[in-house]
């Protein structure tokens, strides 16, 4: 029962729902009691709960599915500053998981115009294409469309590689030092979710990534589609006066 301060009423029951997830009287991924239900708990109206649960959902901390109900989000397990540069293999291993690696599909393409441009080079004809999906513990958590020139791979097979930025170090004095990205935060992917085996109502954080080396040369153009329900990715911004 919600107890009267000077807040808003929807302000209260926001903390009152937090401090019971924290306590664990709602666990991860549970199913909260209905509107009706719950608003005769806390003692206020349905309005009111609604506002409190908007609130909640904005922040993430629930989810709310059309016609089945308020679930606690489930916490990601991985959490990165997007200005520290990890290999997908460094991140699982840092969340004390083990990483697994299902091919899908690696083919060669013929380099266009826009992969001239991209890779900063006229002289590039072939280029490998490698499909992969990325595991922890088994669980599918990132799907991975990787490019890069045919030639970096070599004479290896695709499948002997785990982490293309280890590979594309080892055995020369390359080392990847940076990469520029595009973030961009997509709903349902119709055959990628699939694959991740996500529900209907679980989000895709896509990175679009041009990784280059201690040379300024770029290497390696990356899709990855990392489920948000699993991932967090945060970034310290200082302030600059005009």
């Amino acid at each position: 029962m919600i107890k009267v301060d000077h807040r808003p009423l929807y302000l209260q029951v926001i903390d009152k729902l937090k401090h019971d997830m924290e306590a664990g009287v709602y666990e991860e991924g549970e199913k909260l009691p209905s509107e009706f239900e719950l608003s005769k708990q806390l003692g206020v109206s349905r309005a009111t709960l609604r506002e409190a649960l908007r609130l909640l959902e904005e922040e993430g901390v629930v989810v709310r599915r059309h016609g089945v109900g308020t679930f606690v989000h489930t916490k990601p397990l991985f959490s990165a500053g997007i200005e520290e540069l990890y290999s997908v293999t460094d991140m699982i291993r840092h969340a004390d998981m083990e990483p697994g690696t299902i091919f899908l599909s690696s083919y060669q393409i013929e380099a266009t115009d826009d992969d001239k441009r991209r890779f900063q080079t006229d002289n590039l004809d072939q280029l490998m294409m490698i499909e992969r999906v990325r595991t922890a513990d088994g669980v599918p958590i990132v799907y991975c469309l990787d490019k890069l020139p045919a030639e970096l791979i070599g004479q290896h097979s695709v499948h002997e590689i785990n982490s293309i930025l280890d590979h594309l170090e080892s055995g020369s004095d390359r080392m990847i030092t940076h990469a520029v990205t595009t973030i961009e935060p997509i709903g349902f992917h119709e055959e990628v979710s699939e694959i991740l085996e996500c529900e209907a109502e679980t989000g895709l954080l896509l990175l679009k990534q041009m990784h280059y080396d201690q040379y300024d040369t770029p290497v390696l153009y990356s899709y990855n589609y990392f489920r948000a329900d699993k991932f967090t990715f945060h970034v310290v911004r200082k302030r600059v006066k005009a």
